[in-house]
């Protein structure tokens, strides 16, 4: 079902006025996701540090999220922060939760201005960094998106170091990433 969904939203994308930017040839990368993944855990506040750029974000710096995991909804309630490129303050909310056909380190984004997509923890510590993996491939074209998630606001901080690595091992391609600015003048108010 979870596949059906998403790859009806990729004809979509594909069938609207020409490809979009960021659909490109290929497939995505086959990526390991996290074992023994705990959902408590992962709460909290991460900054995005690194990521494949990506159309559906409105923000390109000082971007943060607060994950908080509720037991009812098996999953997170997610709001999402930064500044747009005209300066703006702009904030999403939405969930992020597991679904009963992949591990709980593989997830479900479900944003009401996004359509749904995979959100695979591919490796975390839960105190310093996570990488994360969002591709949907079909008919030989992926949209694919990562994010290096820290748990400070760091740009050139040991969460990078650390997902360059995990992303290169897994077949993703690290120079795809590009920094998030994180300045004196970031307000971390998700």
């Amino acid at each position: 079902m979870f596949t059906t969904l998403v790859a009806a939203a990729l004809v979509a994308l594909v069938s609207a006025d020409g490809i979009p930017d960021f659909v490109v040839p290929g497939r995505c990368a086959k990526v390991a996701n996290q074992t023994s993944f705990d959902l408590r855990r992962y709460s909290g506040r991460w900054y995005q540090t690194q990521i494949i750029d990506n159309a559906y974000q409105p923000y390109t710096r000082c971007i943060h999220s607060n994950y908080d995991y509720s037991d009812s909804d098996y999953g997170f309630k997610v709001t999402t922060a930064g500044f747009s490129p005209n300066n703006e303050y702009l904030r999403l909310q939405g969930k992020i939760y597991p679904t009963k056909d992949f591990p709980a380190a593989h997830m479900l984004i479900d944003f009401p201005t996004v359509f749904a997509a995979p959100y695979e923890v591919i490796e975390t510590d839960y105190e310093t960094y996570s990488c994360v993996y969002s591709c949907i491939d079909w008919n030989g074209y992926k949209s694919e998106f990562g994010f290096v998630f820290s748990r400070t606001p760091q740009t050139s901080g040991p969460a990078n170091d650390k997902c360059a690595s995990v992303f290169r091992k897994n077949g993703v391609d690290f120079a795809l990433f590009n920094d998030v600015a994180h300045t004196a003048e970031c307000v971390y108010r998700a």
